[in-house]
């Protein structure tokens, strides 16, 4: 038997002791009115019907009883009857209310994944020898879509990309991820160095962003034998080597978000290191490595990586890896969690 099936067995439960302790004590303790207790909790573990059909059940129990304590005709069970009516009313139309609730959330998650959807369009799954697989969960807290974006591009120096987290949630973070992504799928095309694409969106930021608000990216460039990265205030990203090493690929110096970089005396420095065959590398966002299980531990995502990644598809593997998040959490995300591993094979 599983939890929903224990919880809408409660109401009977209840409107049994109350039974059992009624027969037992008498009338003396005037345990009637307890039985509203069994359309109360319907409604709390059911629908409509349920709550109804709770409240039909004290209104049977109750006759016998009063039958029993010699209560029949007088003032007590009248009051009982009320009581059971008005609470069996309220509680069906809670459960209405609740239900016209829920099927609203629903349609606003449809309407907010639609949206994240078109935001952040199919990418390539293969680009000369890389293999790119993606993972993206949604919220589900009150349907809240945020920003965490990612994009895949190619350019005449190589195969470019970008992963960030704009500030905030909503409709402002989600415009602002379709604005910064849109500057990049042109400065990705037109700009000769990675450093020339940060740059862009910067400019493109400062003329769209206000106060503080903010992107944390990783902006990378996938060539022969190599990658280079420049950060922007981001988790950094993990290279797995393809003897089975783990390297936190981290800037030299932190440097800022987009939107914040002329607050800085220097904008980030590109690096990089050695990208070959049979090496991958993940990049993720903060909510990754911020969801916590039921007892406030962080996710282990470098403890996990090495053992989940080794499957021959990298999209089976990084599945692999949400599972073991979303396992880890207990359920849903509670901030949006994004996912990019570019893979290269071997020769």
């Amino acid at each position: 038997m599983g939890t929903q099936d224990v919880l809408r067995t409660l109401p009977v439960a209840a409107m049994a002791a109350v039974v059992v302790l009624d027969l037992l004590a008498g009338p003396s303790l005037g345990l009637l009115p307890l039985l509203t207790l069994g359309p109360a909790l319907a409604a709390v573990v059911g629908g409509v019907r349920h709550t109804a059909l709770a409240g039909v059940a004290a209104l049977v129990l109750s006759v016998p009883l009063a039958y029993h304590d010699h209560l029949l005709g007088r003032p007590q069970i009248i009051v009982t009857l009320v009581a059971i009516v008005g609470v069996t009313a309220a509680a069906m139309l809670a459960c209405r209310l609740r239900a016209e609730g829920e099927r609203k959330l629903a349609d606003v998650r449809l309407v907010a994944e639609a949206v994240q959807r078109v935001l952040l369009h199919p990418v390539p799954r293969r680009a000369g020898d890389l293999r790119i697989a993606l993972s993206y969960m949604s919220a589900a807290v009150d349907a809240r879509i945020g920003g965490d974006l990612y994009d895949i591009a190619r350019a005449p120096g190589g195969v470019r990309l970008i992963v960030g987290d704009v500030q905030g949630k909503g409709l402002g973070a989600v415009e602002t991820a379709a604005s910064v992504l849109g500057a990049f799928r042109e400065a990705a095309y037109d700009e000769p160095s990675l450093a020339d694409v940060g740059r862009r969106l910067e400019e493109h930021l400062a003329l769209r962003l206000g106060g503080e608000k903010f992107v944390t990216a990783v902006l990378a460039e996938v060539r022969e034998d190599e990658i280079c990265l420049i950060n922007y205030g981001h988790p950094p990203p993990l290279l797995i080597t393809g003897d089975g090493r783990l390297h936190r690929l981290e800037p030299r110096e932190e440097a800022p978000p987009l939107g914040l970089v002329a607050l800085s005396a220097t904008g980030p420095e590109p690096y990089g290191c050695a990208f070959r065959g049979g090496d991958q590398i993940l990049f993720y966002t903060d909510g990754v490595i911020e969801a916590r299980d039921r007892g406030g531990a962080f996710y282990p995502l470098e403890d996990r990586v090495l053992r989940l990644l080794r499957a021959g598809d990298p999209q089976d593997a990084l599945d692999l890896l949400e599972r073991d998040l979303v396992a880890h959490v207990g359920g849903p995300v509670p901030d949006d969690a994004a996912m990019l591993l570019v893979r290269r094979e071997r020769p």
